[in-house]
């Protein structure tokens, strides 16, 4: 694939995920950082076997940037998650 190519491909995924992130309801935000988790671990699994099928410094240097960035964006997404569901958590009283 050639350059234009893949930054065409790229520009149109980013326009797809804002409009998607941004017209999503708040009571579907945590299923939907679910499947975001799910995806960011499917990119660092390609940017590794394209860093890895790489013979040039700069395609390994990029694929270890994917790889660090979407390793944030899935802890990062599992702590938001977390700290959303322990919002509707019953707290517990203290016995009388």
């Amino acid at each position: 694939m050639t350059f234009i190519a893949i930054l065409s491909i790229f520009v149109l995924a980013c326009f797809v995920g804002y409009f998607v992130v941004w017209s999503v309801t708040p009571a579907l935000h945590t299923p939907l950082m679910a499947v975001t988790n799910a995806i960011s671990s499917v990119i660092i699994v390609g940017a590794l076997v394209a860093a890895a099928a790489a013979g040039s410094g700069m395609a390994k240097g990029l694929g270890l940037v994917a790889v660090v960035l979407a390793s944030i964006n899935i802890f990062g997404g599992f702590a938001v998650t977390q700290r959303m569901l322990a919002m509707y958590k019953k707290k517990e009283r203290p016995a009388k």
